[in-house]
């Protein structure tokens, strides 16, 4: 994890932190969550994967670290029990109490806490590139080639083993049919031109599986 804790340093540096013996430790307490053990898909994978996308594409952003801070901290908190927007509003929360504690700049943590926030709908302003960046990081997997997607699926499926079988067709449909139902699952142009023909394709045939009697995607 000694690299993961390297990207983390260099993101809050690079947004400003001003206190830096602080640094590692708010990264430890990062991985330490992203490593829980009821975590299937959201892992340390998942970050890594989010914050690969960042990278890649970090002149799509205006503040590219204040992203990778976003995404450091947007499934921080998550509890599969949880019902709503709950789990972003304690990872935003959870982004404030690290990132002032560090001495980032207000400006700047509030700005992180809002990016956090936005991953609870993925639904993103005309011109706001930040905001696109990380949304379509996170949503990246949505356009894996079809096998990836179906251990994606049947990652999720492990994270919510507590829901019957039923209820989670219900409830997973729902989500599917909400990302559907976005005007552009993706708004960075360059990745939208490569993503969102196959993701809205992933999604549909989820969502069709879902609706078969029979054991969900996996």
């Amino acid at each position: 994890m000694a690299d993961l804790l390297e990207r983390w340093r260099a993101a809050a540096r690079g947004a400003g932190a001003t206190g830096p013996a602080g640094l590692t430790d708010a990264g430890e307490e990062l991985i330490h969550r992203w490593r829980e053990p009821h975590r299937h898909y959201h892992t340390v994978d998942h970050l890594r994967a989010v914050l690969d996308v960042v990278d890649r594409h970090a002149e799509l952003a205006g503040r590219p670290d204040l992203v990778r801070l976003a995404a450091w901290c947007h499934d921080a908190v998550y509890d599969p029990r949880a019902g709503g927007d709950a789990n972003e509003q304690a990872s935003a929360e959870l982004a404030v109490r690290l990132l002032t504690g560090l001495g980032l700049p207000a400006d700047a943590v509030t700005e992180v806490r809002r990016l956090v926030l936005l991953t609870a709908g993925h639904q993103v302003d005309a011109g706001d590139a930040d905001g696109a960046l990380l949304c379509d990081a996170d949503l990246a997997v949505l356009a894996a080639p079809p096998a990836a997607y179906e251990r994606y699926a049947a990652a999720v499926r492990r994270e919510y083993a507590h829901v019957p079988e039923p209820d989670f067709r219900i409830g997973r449909a729902r989500v599917l049919s909400a990302l559907l139902g976005l005007p552009a699952l993706f708004r960075s142009p360059p990745l939208a031109r490569r993503w969102e023909r196959p993701a809205r394709a992933n999604l549909r045939r989820e969502l069709a599986a879902l609706a078969t009697p029979g054991p969900a995607p996996a």
